[in-house]
């Protein structure tokens, strides 16, 4: 793919709009399988809804939308990061032949100017509308055709947010974790779960708070809970190299302070996720999160009253946490039934899932009777596992007999035992040292 010239000219009037115009959206070539989901978000965010004029082609960079309004188009490029730019599309084609008739064609009244070719000032500096040629040479880098596949013209609208990934790095974040999650793919989190002003956010297992940080960013009120008290109050070891241990100010706040974002900040409580802290009611317009697999952070829960008992009978005080095996099914079930009780009727769940790719089918992602499941991404981990991100809508209100009512025994048996995934990602390494050795002896 190759973006073609860009031609910048001044001109006067307000451009005419048809009851659906097309627009041509020019996308990043990363996280494909996120992108489609998140316009589709965005757009039902903005008030629309997700509609092509043709069937795209969704690896491609290019893709054209028909979208209401041109106040919709520039509200979906202030929140999207999988998009580069929007255009309201006057001309396309497989040929320069083909591009010329397709703009004969487009109705004079929605241009607003004279007709091609453009006559008047050209003011390059300060021009009241930028056009540009855009060429698309296919998506396979080893085999660049001479003449360009498509061709498209088209006024430029907005740019996305594609620099908030550079700007957010985590590389000069204040404050981070081991397993402090990329800002690119935060804000797709964000965006996935329809994340506006004055929401409140909640993240169950909110570690250093980077999953906070874009939903602030958008103008949401944030809070989160933990199990690890060091990591809520910044103490204990550094996870940035050449680094020893946390500074006196390395916390979740001062992360929001960073960033402008410290007044949507509610709280972060020391708290065990598989435990009920909150009044029964809807408290939350989505809840977004990154569930500890086992790899990097461990499973823990509080201990059960039995171990609570024995450790009081060996003289150790009630008030000292007992700390216990945390199984990923019970993770999953708990998330799902705290969604369905705590977030408001079409609040959203986001979180991620650890999948075995040679078990992987759609049937092991957890259900719940209350919530609809409205995406399902997969990121690469590794040859032999990968990540999932998971987006559920509440569409029923919960009542006591919904607890128990999903997770069926087949669906979370491949998430059972101590550990489960963790043994899984650690056997797949350990076979592929073990074929490289005996490559190597050969």
């Amino acid at each position: 793919m190759r973006g073609g010239a860009e031609h910048s000219m001044g001109s006067g009037g307000a451009m005419a709009r048809g009851p659906l115009p097309c627009y041509l959206l020019l996308l990043a070539q990363e996280n494909l399988e996120f992108r489609l989901p998140e316009i589709k978000s965005l757009l039902s965010l903005c008030g629309g809804q997700f509609s092509s004029q043709q069937e795209i082609c969704i690896n491609s960079p290019f893709w054209i939308l028909n979208i209401p309004s041109e106040e919709m188009a520039r509200g979906l490029m202030k929140r999207t990061v999988c998009a580069k730019s929007i255009f309201e599309l006057w001309g396309h084609g497989k040929s320069a032949e083909e591009l010329y008739t397709s703009l004969k064609n487009y109705p004079m009244e929605k241009m607003a100017l004279e007709f091609l070719p453009f006559e008047g000032k050209v003011n390059l500096k300060n021009p009241e509308h930028i056009f540009w040629i855009l060429e698309d040479y296919g998506m396979d880098p080893n085999n660049i055709p001479e003449e360009p596949l498509d061709l498209y013209f088209g006024r430029w609208i907005a740019d996305g947010q594609r620099e908030l990934i550079e700007s957010y790095s985590v590389k000069r974040r204040h404050f981070i974790g081991n397993t402090s999650m990329d800002a690119c793919l935060s804000f797709i989190m964000a965006n996935h779960g329809r994340v506006k002003a004055n929401d409140v956010v909640f993240d169950p297992f909110v570690g250093t708070g980077g999953l906070l940080i874009s939903s602030a960013r958008f103008g949401a009120y944030v809070c989160g809970t933990d199990i690890d008290y060091n990591t809520v109050h910044g103490l204990g070891k550094a996870s940035r190299k050449n680094q020893k241990w946390r500074g006196p100010d390395e916390n979740i706040r001062a992360n929001l302070r960073q960033y402008g974002l410290e007044k949507y900040y509610l709280d972060a409580l020391i708290s065990d996720a598989s435990k009920p802290i909150w009044r029964k009611e809807m408290l939350f317009d989505a809840i977004i999160t990154d569930p500890p697999y086992g790899i990097r952070e461990a499973t823990r829960r509080t201990g059960s009253q039995k171990e609570i008992l024995k450790a009081t009978e060996r003289g150790t005080e009630n008030h000292i946490s007992i700390s216990s095996n945390y199984h990923l099914s019970d993770i999953f079930f708990d998330l799902l039934n705290s969604a369905a009780e705590y977030l408001v009727m079409g609040g959203r769940l986001v979180y991620w899932l650890p999948v075995y790719k040679p078990e992987y089918t759609e049937e092991i992602i957890p259900r719940h009777p209350c919530l609809k499941l409205i995406s399902n991404c997969e990121q690469m981990l590794s040859s032999h596992t990968s990540r999932r991100l998971i987006t559920m809508e509440k569409v029923k209100e919960f009542e006591d007999n919904d607890q128990y009512s999903h997770l069926l025994d087949y669906q979370s048996l491949l998430y059972k035992g101590h550990n489960a995934f963790r043994e899984k990602y650690f056997s797949g390494v350990t076979k592929r040292i073990a074929k490289e050795e005996k490559d190597n002896q050969k």
